[in-house]
C-alpha cells in the first residue's frame, strides 16, 4: 500500500525511498503547527518556512525505513547550508507523493503489445 504514497530519488549518498506515512505526517503537523493542506498550498505557493524541508525528508526517509538517527545523518550532511533550490525539488515531490500518490499500485506491469508493422 506504501508503494503508492512512496518516492524514490537519489539523495548525497545513494539513492532513498521516502514515504509521508500518517505517524510522519502527524509528527510533521506538530513540528510545524500547520495541516498538511497548510503545508502543501505554502509550498506551491513558495512560501513556506526553511525548515520544513529538511523535516519533510527526514521524515519521509524514516517513514520508509531510514533509522531516525542515519536520517538526521543524511540531512545535516546533505540538506543542510545547501542553496534551498537544491532541496526543494526533493522535498516538494516526496510531498506531492503523499497528495497525489505516486501512481504505482505494486502489481507489475503488463507487458507491452509488439504490433508487427
Amino acid at each position: 500500500m506504501n508503494d503508492q504514497i512512496t518516492h524514490r530519488a537519489f539523495f548525497g549518498d545513494g539513492e532513498h525511498a521516502f514515504t509521508l506515512t500518517d505517524p510522519m505526517l502527524a509528527e510533521l503537523e506538530t513540528l510545524t503547527s500547520l495541516g498538511v493542506g497548510a503545508l502543501y498550498f505554502q509550498m506551491v505557493n513558495m512560501a513556506y518556512p526553511a525548515e520544513v524541508l529538511r523535516e519533510i525528508i527526514r521524515l519521509g526517509l524514516i517513514g520508509a525505513g531510514t533509522a531516525p538517527v542515519e536520517a538526521k545523518r543524511l540531512c545535516d550532511t546533505y540538506a543542510s547550508n545547501r542553496p534551498l533550490a537544491e532541496i526543494f525539488p526533493l522535498a516538494f515531490e516526496i510531498m506531492e507523493a503523499r497528495w497525489n500518490g505516486t501512481g504505482t499500485t505494486g502489481e507489475p506491469e503488463a507487458p507491452a503489445l509488439k504490433v508487427a508493422a
